[in-house]
């Protein structure tokens, strides 16, 4: 890796931006990425080491100067220990796992301390702040969350590790830019309304006659429809009562279909579509899925509703 020239390192942007963004590769925190300014507690004490030197020189007096000389020792000491409190730490991002809009996405940060002392107060901060302390040759894991409000994909800013420690006369930072992104699917509908009913042109071959052997799909309940028939599954799991048809030959399965979701809008039909992908997989049903770029065969499981969400966040 190239050495960065000494006009890129007094940029300023970099006390706020930190390096270049990483893949996300474990980042040492050393002399190039930490820095380091008083506090408005620090700032006082400067000021409170500049009277008592001023009062010792114009009263000559050498306790005066002892004692300012001590305190300005204390201080400057401190800028050592405020350095040490983040030097060697090693920080890397873990894996984050998609979310629903509107929910908030967590992500894991791991800081490790392989030195023999103990690192206190840390602060971790990305959209939040998160306090933490880690002990001597440890790792631990920190969630950091953020807000989300939009399908697609989505990318959170720096990652800032800091610290007052010992005595808050000093605030140590390190802003890592790491790539950190996480798939958000659609905002599930508030209200769920019945399944789409399997029609002919959703049959991929021909059926017989209700109540033959095979199970094609579901419709909702209709009086007169065969007791045995209902589909308590899904009723028991409060998705509304349902009936299931059969038809003697091959079987069908319920679509999900974008051109026969209703809705005003792009995001209302992916909405309703992302609603009926969780009820029916909740409900253990067998479901196709089609989108104008995109038709999916029925299935069911964790792979397939996953498959379905991901198309649906990156339509």
């Amino acid at each position: 890796m190239s050495q960065p020239t000494l006009t890129e390192r007094v940029k300023a942007h970099r006390f706020f931006t930190g390096e270049k963004a990483l893949a996300n590769q474990p980042v040492v925190l050393n002399h190039r990425r930490i820095f380091i300014l008083p506090t408005q507690r620090g700032l006082s004490f400067a000021v409170l080491v500049g009277l008592l030197f001023l009062i010792a020189f114009v009263y000559n007096n050498n306790l005066a100067y002892l004692l300012t000389f001590l305190i300005a020792s204390v201080f400057f000491i401190t800028t050592l220990h405020s350095f040490k409190a983040l030097a060697g730490l090693v920080v890397q991002p873990g894996p984050a796992q998609p979310v629903f809009a509107g929910n908030p996405a967590r992500f894991d940060v791991y800081v490790d301390n392989p030195t023999p002392n103990p690192r206190e107060h840390l602060r971790l901060t990305l959209e939040d702040t998160v306090s933490v302390s880690v002990p001597a040759l440890t790792k631990t894991r920190v969630a950091l969350a953020c807000a989300t409000h939009q399908r697609g994909w989505y990318e959170a800013g720096k990652v800032t590790v800091a610290s007052t420690y010992p005595l808050g006369l000093f605030r140590t930072w390190s802003p890592i830019r790491f790539t950190l992104k996480v798939l958000v699917y659609p905002k599930p509908a508030d209200f769920s309304s019945p399944f789409p009913e399997s029609s002919a042109g959703d049959i991929q071959q021909g059926f017989s006659k209700k109540g033959a052997e095979d199970f094609y799909g579901v419709h909702e309940y209709q009086a007169g429809d065969p007791v045995r028939h209902i589909h308590w599954k899904a009723y028991a799991k409060g998705l509304g009562l349902y009936s299931k048809q059969y038809g003697g030959g091959s079987s069908a399965q319920i679509w999900l279909d974008y051109a026969q979701t209703s809705g005003h809008s792009t995001e209302e039909r992916l909405s309703q579509l992302c609603r009926w992908v969780l009820d029916a997989e909740q409900a253990g049903l067998s479901y196709g899925f089609i989108l104008p770029n995109l038709t999916l065969q029925p299935g069911s499981g964790v792979g397939h509703s996953q498959q379905c969400l991901e198309a649906l966040a990156l339509f």
